[in-house]
């Protein structure tokens, strides 16, 4: 039987616990000699993202951290190597205040990573330069930034599409004087016209977004963008949402589309069932909802699969949960998915935990969750926001770093017993270099599948190579399913490497 197979029959309950490996971090966050904190009111409670990836073509990832009122942080990975203590340094970066997030991806197609700048007020585009450089996107791209409180983002390259299409969530509508209950923003879809953007769309009605994801969930080439939002603010009549995006058009019940509403905070996907397919964990103020795809819709995961994590699992607080970031990744390297969860109180909502511990769940051979985190050492209880899982000193084992509302960013560093390791990065030429929508199938180690995507977590995600676990495996085959649906043959790669893949035809070769 597959890793996780049992999950999506829900036969895991009947099976019998089987403990995972145990993880253990190391706290590098002291090595920051001004750690960055996200700070603000009212209009930050929401927010704090971080954005991970290489901006210097060293394959040490950067962090760039929302600060909030405080100004963004570009720190710069200068670990001395795989398994040296984690070590960074505040590089040059331009002024931005009001920022609740960023993603990076290559907008113009010219090598580079650029990034998008989510703020409350005006949203920016910074053209990467090189060598962590940024400047102002040029006028000629026609960014809308637009004037709203913005939560949430995701982006791909449409067939044919010579620049990307962006989806940007909106959260409370600022401008409303009867907000902010039931005053929630329209959203915007913003397609390509040329090697620039056409004026927005309205997604509308809007819920108050703060997540976005586009995904070819189905697994049939088309790229649909998935929003979670928040109950707390649209109040009633609001729903998660998925929409089409050629041309915009929103999912229903009557096509399949169940209107489920949660306190919607963060999104994150992977496939845990072995069928290729990936399943989407929501996170909420109270049940973290998993959802297994079953190719037509999404089901709602068993109770007794160990992700709901509704409680804090530390402390005598029993009131319910608040989650924010949801990442999944193989922290122990044993071929299946793990999932960090990062949870805090918005602020001071009575109603739920004060002190709530982030969730660090162990994935075990019967598809169930087992609560680690503790163990790991990484059950600290600030006000998490946004996350990343990456490998920060290039020694094949996930990393942490969190950030905290009013409290500093923590990193944490891998030192778990792993397995073997494999990481891809895939090339080709423009417009779409990071292959933005492609599938990467592994084989060999169990039978794994990641998807390139911009966008999910909340208000900050990573574009950097996808990371598969092998566990005693010694090597692996691969294959792609480039984004134009072009596949490449299965290729054999040895274990404990990243490789690049650059396209040639439909196939690939190593950089």
């Amino acid at each position: 039987m597959k890793a996780g197979a049992c999950l999506g029959a829900f036969l895991c309950a009947a099976l019998p616990g089987v403990a995972p490996a145990e993880p253990r971090f190391a706290d590098r966050a002291g090595a920051l000699t001004d750690p960055p904190v996200y700070s603000g009111g009212w209009e930050h409670f929401v927010g704090g993202g971080v954005a991970v990836f290489d901006c210097n073509g060293d394959a040490r990832p950067e962090l760039l951290v929302a600060g909030g009122t405080a100004p963004m942080r570009l720190l710069r990975n200068v670990t001395a190597g795989p398994g040296a203590p984690l070590a960074f340094e505040t590089g040059a970066f331009p002024e931005i205040t009001g920022a609740t997030g960023a993603y990076a991806l290559d907008i113009d197609g010219d090598g580079p990573l650029d990034l998008v700048i989510l703020r409350v007020g005006p949203n920016l585009a910074l053209r990467g330069t090189g060598d962590c450089g940024f400047a102002p996107a040029p006028e000629t791209w026609n960014f809308p930034a637009g004037d709203a409180w913005s939560t949430a983002f995701s982006a791909t390259w449409e067939a044919g599409a010579a620049w990307p299409t962006l989806a940007i969530g909106n959260y409370v509508d600022r401008a409303d004087p009867e907000g902010p209950f039931e005053a929630c923003d329209d959203n915007a879809l913003i397609k390509p016209e040329g090697r620039a953007f056409a004026p927005p769309m309205a997604l509308s009605p809007g819920y108050c977004a703060l997540s976005m994801l586009i995904s070819d969930w189905r697994r049939v080439g088309t790229p649909e963008l998935r929003i979670s939002n928040d109950r707390h603010y649209y109040v009633r009549d609001g729903f998660e949402e998925m929409w089409r995006l050629d041309p915009p058009a929103p999912r229903s019940a009557a096509d399949g589309w169940p209107q489920i509403s949660i306190w919607g905070m963060g999104v994150a996907s992977g496939d845990l069932t072995g069928d290729g397919r990936p399943e989407v964990m929501l996170t909420s103020m109270g049940d973290q909802l998993l959802q297994i795809n079953t190719g037509a819709g999404f089901e709602n995961a068993p109770f007794s699969i160990g992700t709901y994590a509704q409680r804090p699992h530390t402390g005598d607080d029993g009131r319910p949960s608040t989650g924010w970031h949801a990442e999944f990744g193989d922290v122990d390297n044993d071929g299946r998915l793990d999932l960090f969860i990062a949870k805090g109180n918005v602020d001071q909502m009575p109603s739920n935990a004060m002190r709530d511990p982030n969730n660090l769940l162990m994935q075990g051979a019967d598809g169930t969750f087992v609560e680690r985190s503790v163990e790991a050492g990484v059950a600290t209880g600030e006000r998490a926001r946004g996350a990343a899982l990456s490998d920060l000193d290039g020694d094949g084992r996930l990393d942490l770093a969190v950030v905290n509302r009013r409290a500093p960013l923590e990193i944490w560093q891998n030192e778990s017993a792993a397995g073997n390791w494999l990481q891809v990065s895939l090339r080709q030429p423009g417009p779409n270099t990071r292959a933005v929508g492609a599938w990467v199938e592994l084989r060999g180690a169990g039978e794994q599948v990641r998807e390139i995507t911009v966008g999910g977590g909340h208000a900050g995600g990573q574009a950097g190579p996808l990371h598969f676990g092998l566990g005693a495996a010694e090597a692996a085959e691969l294959r792609v399913i480039w984004p134009d649906g072009a596949v490449s043959g299965w290729v054999r790669l040895e274990a404990n490497q990243r490789v690049r893949l650059l396209r040639e035809g439909d196939g690939f070769a190593p950089l």
